[in-house]
């Protein structure tokens, strides 16, 4: 008899309840059991797992590293897919294989090398892969330099942070003066030079920016999946051209891809997105993490988050090639069970078991499912 494989995913985002659908629905019909844990009890991770637990607030990494060990152990967890505090627990991998538990992460130098977006555009330079032009700024005037440099070349500048998931922090830069335009409609991501400045010459602690030309869409995401051994056995691009979603195999997307998977290690689940800066594509932004869209691959017909936990608990799942590429798509929004009651705002003991979830399609947002329709 096949024993069933316990997976903790640790304050994850909502999306991932579809990541969990797809672990149950395995093409090996194993019996997995998912448990959560988040610092929001509204969080719809937690009523999609079977057990679930409000985590500890203000623990360093050290000490975030030490509630790990005892969860996992406590849990009986085969598989950990961490978000939080990824860098401290890929650094203790050791200790959690000790205890049984497989981390499902890459190894702490990649981690280390794409949490700061310039060490990683210098770090993919050097293997070949295109990246935008960028300016690290720090200062009002670093700013302005960087911005005026940019648009000599006919660019719009925007920034981010140099290190930071997703697009928190990201602005693009404008030179119109603040206006009730700016106040009509939904929130916009322009805002005018001069506050910018200004925000900056009365901070009392210097910013780290990355600073760039805003590139052109397609955006197109690439799904690796890549074993302990630099080997990727999935590579598939998600496209994002305004509303419209599609899938590429095109190998313009797919190679670089690879490259950067392969020649840092990126273990397992990574998701890699580029740009058109003029006629090519670049580099825009690494994640050592699984996307949240990656459950839109079920579309395609498959199953990527099982592949991984499979690869994690070392049973290869050979090739992960899709059988189809499915056919356009949007993102839409829809309701999501919660828990009936908020958990405590601590529980030392398990939780009891929670209602079961039905089952949707892709997608969520932070109380709602996004999923996605075909166009």
């Amino acid at each position: 008899m096949v024993s069933r494989v316990r997976v903790w995913l640790n304050r994850t985002y909502a999306e991932n309840v579809f990541f969990m659908d797809q672990l149950r629905r395995n093409p090996s019909d194993r019996a997995v059991e998912i448990h959560a844990t988040h610092g929001d009890p509204d969080s719809p991770v937690l009523a999609a797992a079977d057990t679930a637990e409000l985590e500890p607030e203000g623990l360093s990494p050290a000490g975030y590293v030490e509630y790990a060990l005892v969860q996992c152990a406590r849990r009986g967890i085969d598989v950990f897919v961490p978000r939080l505090h990824q860098s401290a627990v890929v650094a203790h991998r050791a200790e959690f294989e000790a205890a049984g538990t497989a981390v499902l992460a890459p190894p702490p130098e990649a981690v280390a090398v794409f949490h700061d977006k310039v060490i990683a555009y210098e770090a993919v330079q050097a293997i070949g892969v295109p990246v935008p032009p960028w300016y690290r700024v720090r200062s009002a005037g670093e700013l302005v330099a960087a911005v005026e440099e940019l648009e000599a070349g006919g660019h719009k500048a925007c920034f981010k942070p140099a290190s930071g998931a997703g697009g928190v922090g990201f602005r693009v830069i404008t030179r119109s003066p603040f206006s009730l335009s700016q106040l009509n409609g939904y929130p916009s991501p322009y805002v005018p030079l001069d506050l910018v400045l200004e925000a900056l010459r009365q901070a009392e602690e210097p910013v780290d920016w990355l600073v760039m030309p805003r590139l052109e869409q397609p955006e197109v995401s690439v799904d690796c999946l890549t074993g302990p051994d630099n080997r990727v056995r999935m590579a598939v691009g998600r496209t994002k051209n305004g509303r419209r979603r599609g899938f590429t195999l095109h190998e313009q997307w797919l190679d670089p891809a690879r490259r950067i998977a392969e020649d840092f290690g990126l273990h397992y689940l990574s998701n890699i997105q580029f740009r058109m800066f003029g006629d090519r594509p670049v580099l825009m932004d690494v994640n050592t993490r699984p996307a949240g869209g990656l459950h839109q691959l079920s579309l395609c017909g498959v199953n990527a988050p099982w592949a991984a936990v499979r690869l994690a608990l070392g049973e290869d799942p050979g090739e992960v090639v899709p059988p189809f590429l499915g056919q356009d798509y949007s993102v839409v929004s829809g309701p999501r069970p919660l828990r009936p009651v908020s958990l405590p705002q601590q529980r030392a003991e398990a939780a009891d078991p929670l209602p079961p979830v039905p089952v949707d399609s892709v997608g969520a947002t932070p109380q709602a499912t996004v999923g996605a329709l075909p166009l």
